[in-house]
């Protein structure tokens, strides 16, 4: 047979039990509840009544719990803090919490920054602190447990998730890139691991010319320059692609050339990570899961 529940002693009855419990007098319990004394007294003597146990002792001053009272508070606790943290998850706005991550400036204004709607769609009670690195160096400054970077996947004593697959292509603005030959045209350097034109010339069986123009030292610059019209960029994707989907840069060649490094979401071997910090990760890696390999 099924095990009949009994009926539980209603809500009141058992607020002004615990209120007495808590602070040993029926006075006060009444105060913290709005309500009179002769209410909280009617309402211990009904739980009483139902539970056939007296719970109380009265005192001349106030009131003790008996050893019934005393075992049964704990529960009667430990259930309405049940009750107040489930309502407080499932129907509060939770505070914002801020996840502070560091991104090379190209990644952090043609990646993260036009993300943001959907980042505060999905995770509205998370906001971003996100600070731009210029140099590897920033990456030693203390001030943040995720950060974005550039590289071969091997980041001594981080652990890392791909979230991109660097593909290298020409590119330019749609008035240079009428010209019949764009290999004349002036080439823009990028500085670092991204100097890759004669790479990108020898693999593509072309040939490549000693024309160099400007030379930037970080790929967004670099980007809108050609955007400008100032030359040819060894355009990086995913990064270009937003501007070849709008036009404001055209591809110069059908041939792509494959580079083993990329974007990792990297943290510290011995960092955990907060909730707010976890949830973003997922997010992240969810969003970029296509600009990566499978």
């Amino acid at each position: 047979m099924a095990r009949t529940i009994p009926p539980l002693p209603p809500l009141d009855w058992l607020r002004s039990f615990e209120a007495a419990a808590r602070l040993s007098n029926f006075t006060a319990a009444a105060a913290e509840l709005g309500l009179t004394q002769a209410a909280v007294s009617q309402h211990i003597r009904l739980l009483e009544e139902r539970l056939k146990t007296r719970l109380f002792s009265r005192l001349a001053r106030g009131v003790a719990l008996s050893p019934e009272g005393a075992a049964y508070l704990p529960h009667i606790q430990s259930a309405f803090a049940t009750i107040g943290n489930s309502t407080a998850e499932l129907f509060e706005p939770r505070a914002v919490q801020t996840v502070t991550i560091r991104a090379p400036i190209s990644f952090a204004l043609l990646m993260l920054v036009p993300a943001l709607p959907d980042l505060a769609k999905a995770l509205p009670r998370i906001q971003l602190d996100l600070v731009t690195i210029h140099r590897p160096t920033d990456y030693d400054l203390p001030g943040s447990v995720l950060d974005i970077r550039f590289g071969n996947g091997s980041f001594p004593g981080r652990e890392a998730d791909r979230l991109t697959t660097e593909r290298l292509v020409p590119a330019a603005a749609p008035g240079l890139a009428s010209g019949a030959d764009w290999t004349a045209l002036p080439l823009l350097l990028v500085a670092g691991a991204r100097e890759m034109w004669a790479e990108w010339f020898a693999a593509s069986g072309l040939a490549g010319h000693p024309r160099r123009s400007h030379r930037f030292d970080s790929f967004v610059a670099a980007m809108e320059a050609a955007s400008a019209g100032a030359g040819v960029l060894l355009g990086s994707r995913p990064l270009i692609d937003a501007a070849l989907d709008s036009k404001t840069l055209v591809r110069l060649s059908g041939f792509e050339l494959s580079s083993t490094s990329g974007h990792y979401l990297t943290k510290a071997s011995t960092a955990r990570l907060t909730g707010a910090e976890q949830e973003f990760r997922q997010w992240l890696l969810s969003r970029l899961s296509g600009s990566a390999p499978a």
